[in-house]
């Protein structure tokens, strides 16, 4: 009989490709993260749209 062997080259290619994809979400991730804290940091009002008129959302570009 042949020895299993531990690992074969499939799997390490697809550890790397994993490696890969886990890295862009991680960044991405930490991109939004950043912004989140930039965001509150500085203060800005967190306001949005809720189907409410309020003046100080509306735009001065008419």
């Amino acid at each position: 009989m042949t020895p299993i062997k531990a690992t074969h080259d499939l799997h390490k290619r697809r550890f790397s490709r994993n490696l890969g994809v886990g890295l862009a979400l991680l960044g991405l991730v930490a991109i939004v993260f950043g912004l989140t804290v930039v965001k509150v940091t500085r203060g800005d009002p967190m306001q949005a749209f809720d189907h409410a008129v309020r003046p100080e959302l509306e735009g001065t570009g008419q």
